[in-house]
């Protein structure tokens, strides 16, 4: 944990913080991949604080853990769970573009910590440490680009398919448009950043493009949709 930039440990913080109500300090972060000093107390992982089922936003805000900030809040992390399987599923296959799936699982963490700092709630201070750009937004078109043009036309509708890899980043895909759902009512309150609800909508584009270029990679033949007889 050490080792990350300190931007990214800080947005590392603030989701994590606004998932599990804990409010993390750095040094307590840093301190479980270190040896502790004699007089200096281990930090435990669980501080009691959501056992009457309120979490903190990173603004303060005490919410019950059913709002839906939390739901899409936790959505996105489950997002970012199924990319990283896919991922382990993709470099057991030697692909080179999981740079590029590390790299989402980070903005992601960046998509979390912008929506848990709701507008109506947020100090300058605190918007400008989660604000949010369009650039992750049109990276990701870039790549959607990039491989569209190696891949045959869509001419039928596709199960997901094509190997472990395909279909685990179908999977993803899946899970990312329901991060989507629950983010739109949140953007659209203005709680957040709209490029936010723009890169999960290009994700889920992103990793459908990807799964039928990695089916195709791997030499796998993705089944198409037939009516039942």
């Amino acid at each position: 944990m050490a080792s990350l930039s300190r931007s990214a440990h800080r947005h590392c913080v603030l989701f994590i913080t606004c998932i599990k109500s804990q409010h993390i300090v750095c040094g307590n972060l840093r301190s479980f991949g270190t040896k502790s000093e004699p007089d200096q107390a281990i930090p435990k992982i669980y501080t009691k604080t959501g056992d009457k089922g309120f979490s903190s936003t990173f603004t303060g805000e005490r919410r019950p853990k059913e709002d839906g900030l939390f739901e899409a809040l936790g959505t996105t992390d489950e997002l970012s769970s199924a990319i990283g399987l896919a991922r382990e599923f993709c470099l057991e296959k030697g692909h080179n573009f999981t740079h590029q799936l590390d790299k989402i699982q980070c903005v992601l963490q960046d998509v979390g910590s912008n929506m848990a700092t709701p507008r109506s709630s947020a100090r300058e201070s605190h918007i400008k440490k989660t604000q949010f750009s369009s650039e992750p937004v049109a990276e990701l078109e870039s790549w959607i680009d990039s491989y569209t043009e190696q891949l045959p036309p869509l001419s039928n509708f596709i199960l997901p398919s094509g190997g472990k890899s395909s279909a685990a980043l179908h999977v993803a895909r899946a899970v990312c448009r329901r991060a989507e759902r629950c983010v739109a009512p949140i953007v659209r309150s203005d709680e957040a950043d709209p490029e936010v609800g723009k890169y999960l909508n290009r994700l889920s584009d992103y990793l459908f493009t990807l799964a039928r270029y990695t089916a195709m990679k791997e030499g796998n033949t993705e089944r198409i949709y037939r009516r039942p007889e």
